[in-house]
């Protein structure tokens, strides 16, 4: 093993250990520095110059998928981030290299965040509206992404004994292995208690795949714990039925979450909380729902002033 496979080692066990970064922050710093490495086909640290960043940005910049579709400018700054801080580390270990400060990220494109308004939320709802237990479950799926503003695998890593229908809340294990409070509404109670009436299986996972006779009115029996992908195949399968045009993800229910907050009057710093996000920047891509009712103020309080000219 050369050096600096080696280092790539220690420094994924740093932030996974010192750091106490999550498995699937380790995996992306993984994917990325190991698709740097066999690009640079170097081995030692002190081979990464500016100007082998320089053309590896310029690799970035024009690599394709078997489509034809390029890499996103915010994956592109994702990939130029690890590098970044894998060199930020070789500096903190003394290990000669390049400077990390010599790298500057791309300011990541601004982009429309996509959510569903209100006919759409209750268009998605109504669409798994059946008593028996596959229904039950999805629905329960849908009102709790919405109700609670979930990362998809936090609605997957969910158990039965984690959530209060009693005090409608629980906590999760967000992004970073921060924890926080998530509520559960009126309507997703309804349904989470009835389709947990309707188990009787003794599966831990909240939400598990369906024994073959899940078809039945009857059957009651489930096993293995749903993953996000699943999920997500649950989710654009109703987006489709109820007629969304959209492109309709577990994340887009987050977004309709934020948005529904926002615009109904709460304050971000309130909706960052509930969202999980470290810095109130992220949870500024939606202040975008703020515009309107900016405007209205606007015309409101200048349309007096100029009346009572």
């Amino acid at each position: 093993m050369h050096a600096l496979n080696k280092n790539l080692i220690e420094f994924l066990e740093y932030l996974e250990v010192e750091k106490s970064r999550s498995q699937k922050t380790t995996e992306n710093y993984h994917h990325y520095l190991k698709r740097f490495l066999l690009w640079a086909k170097i081995s030692k640290p002190d081979q990464i110059t500016p100007e082998l960043v320089r053309k590896y940005r310029i690799y970035l910049n024009r690599l394709a998928d078997d489509k034809g579709n390029q890499l996103k400018k915010i994956t592109q700054n994702y990939h130029m981030i690890a590098v970044r801080n894998f060199l930020k580390y070789l500096s903190k270990r003394d290990i000669k290299s390049m400077a990390a400060e010599k790298i500057e990220i791309g300011k990541n494109p601004t982009h429309e965040i996509e959510f569903l308004d209100g006919d759409e939320i209750k268009r998605l709802l109504d669409c798994a509206s059946g008593s028996d237990l596959k229904s039950l479950r999805d629905r329960s799926i849908l009102e709790l992404l919405f109700s609670a503003g979930l990362r998809v695998s936090e609605l997957a890593s969910i158990n039965r004994d984690q959530i209060n229908l009693d005090r409608q809340e629980f906590s999760v294990r967000g992004k970073g292995d921060k924890i926080r409070i998530v509520f559960v509404s009126d309507s997703a109670k309804n349904f989470i208690e009835k389709y947990l009436n309707k188990r009787t299986d003794i599966d831990p996972a909240l939400f598990a795949h369906l024994s073959k006779a899940k078809t039945s009115e009857n059957s009651g029996q489930a096993g293995k714990r749903l993953t996000p992908r699943s999920i997500q195949r649950i989710v654009k399968f109703y987006a489709a039925k109820a007629g969304i045009i959209k492109d309709v993800h577990p994340h887009t229910l987050r977004h309709s979450f934020a948005t529904d907050l926002l615009s109904n009057g709460a304050d971000i710093r309130s909706v960052q909380t509930m969202l999980g996000h470290s810095s109130i920047t992220t949870t500024q891509i939606y202040t975008h729902i703020t515009n309107p009712h900016l405007k209205e103020v606007y015309r409101k309080f200048h349309s007096t002033k100029e009346k009572n000219k």
